[in-house]
């Protein structure tokens, strides 16, 4: 039998660990997490917390005992001490303080990634959190029902800022958004766009505060100011939602880093030890959108990479196609999605294009429960070829953005766009939709 062991229990962990069980019967696996739970869609938290869904409990997808029942070793409330890279030994520790040590022939890392914490004056009093485990939305959510919990500061304002903003509004609290960019969900969207998204929040009841910086937080045991740049707020919680950063810290003395500190990984998952390989938040990827190694923490990343890796452990050669960082959200009822490279993205990477918009309703003018729908599609200038998209609407335009994530993937033109053949029926879009619409006013 080979000796797989997998560190990280959570969606790329898991994905590694039915690829293998499911297709490799020479595999012995071994699943070892310091957690107490595996499976938990974190994407879901502010669906509980704003009581948009009735339980947590279908928030878990699976369980111990449904990989003991596949045939694998599974160590749960376990930590990684250290890792021999070359005798091939894990040491860990168990919840009761005993150790152990396993051998492997082959090691996975799927450690995920840490919450970035700002290390500012009164970070360590108490009603300062983060959203990142199940443990984490439990501590939200209890303290969302106290009646003393009236006002509540969320830093930052991406994916995961506007969602628990949403959800705690939603549970009749006082929300104040901040961030230090001029707008919300920057690294997504343009700010035309996001424009739309700001306006929603803020007449929904969402206190906006973009371009201001925590730099305390004030109180005698528990947080009861936030004080930033531009000036100083009573909050009785505080919730941060800044970002992540890869969870390097086992193999950041052995492994070749990417420059944000990921495990830099090839087309195989495999790091620069070959008996390794690294998966989702913890490691690199390919975007297609730039041609290059990138690093995109996204759930349905992580698991694609454990396929992948999991398959090449197993012994089929299987490569990444590469990603292009597809995503969305629906906030208050307003839905936008995208894909790619914004424009801003663009000027970042210093990649020089061109777009194209487009605004129309997503059914013809004569059928009810109509919506608007609004597009730009982002295209290099010379080869033309499209590298991002950006949508939004009050009606459900999630699965066009695919779409444009193929069309990325297989370095489709703007020009390629305009003929593509899409079908037309009034229950669902119009004879010239606003995608040949878009395509067809590009310069």
């Amino acid at each position: 039998m080979k000796k797989t062991i997998i560190i990280g229990a959570n969606h790329a962990g898991i994905a590694a660990a039915n690829a293998l069980l499911e297709n490799y019967p020479d595999q012995e696996v071994t699943m070892i997490d310091k957690n107490s739970n595996l499976s938990y869609l974190g994407c879901g938290t502010a669906l509980w917390v704003g009581r948009q869904i009735e339980s947590y409990e279908q928030l878990f997808y699976t369980n111990k005992e449904e990989f003991e029942a596949k045939g694998a070793n599974v160590y749960l409330e376990t930590a990684v001490e250290q890792i021999d890279f070359y005798d091939k030994k894990v040491f860990c520790k168990a919840s009761d303080g005993s150790h152990f040590c396993k051998n492997y022939d082959t090691l996975i890392l799927a450690t995920g990634s840490i919450p970035i914490t700002p290390q500012i004056p009164g970070n360590t009093l108490e009603n300062i959190h983060f959203l990142k485990k199940f443990q984490d939305g439990q501590i939200v959510d209890q303290l969302v029902g106290m009646a003393s919990i009236r006002k509540v500061a969320v830093i930052g304002a991406g994916y995961i800022g506007v969602e628990i903003a949403e959800a705690i509004k939603r549970r009749g609290k006082d929300v104040l958004l901040f961030d230090g960019a001029p707008r919300s969900l920057s690294s997504y969207y343009d700010p035309d766009f996001t424009a739309e998204m700001d306006l929603n929040l803020s007449e929904n009841g969402i206190e906006l505060h973009f371009d201001e910086i925590a730099t305390a937080y004030k109180g005698s045991e528990k947080v009861e100011a936030i004080v930033t740049n531009k000036g100083e707020y009573a909050v009785d919680l505080v919730i941060n939602a800044i970002g992540f950063l890869p969870n390097n810290d086992l193999g950041k003395n052995h492994l070749e880093l990417f420059g944000n500190g990921a495990y830099l990984v090839d087309e195989y998952q495999q790091t620069s030890d070959p008996s390794v390989y690294a998966v989702g938040d913890c490691a690199t990827l390919y975007s297609n959108a730039l041609g290059k190694t990138t690093y995109i923490a996204l759930a349905t990343n992580a698991v694609r990479s454990g396929i992948v890796a999991g398959h090449n452990v197993g012994g089929t050669s299987l490569a990444s196609i590469g990603v292009q960082g597809s995503n969305g959200i629906s906030i208050f009822g307003l839905n936008m999605v995208s894909t790619g490279l914004s424009l801003e993205a663009a000027k970042i990477y210093q990649i020089e294009v061109l777009y194209t918009d487009y605004t129309d309703l997503q059914k013809p003018a004569f059928m009810n429960d109509n919506d608007s729908v609004s597009i730009r599609i982002v295209y290099e200038k010379g080869s033309r070829r499209i590298i991002g998209a950006q949508m939004s609407s009050r009606t459900d335009i999630s699965m066009a953005i695919h779409l444009f994530s193929l069309a990325i993937q297989k370095s489709m033109t703007i020009d390629e766009l305009k003929l593509l053949d899409l079908f037309f029926l009034p229950h669902f879009n119009q004879p010239y939709n606003y995608i040949t619409m878009a395509a067809l006013n590009a310069k």
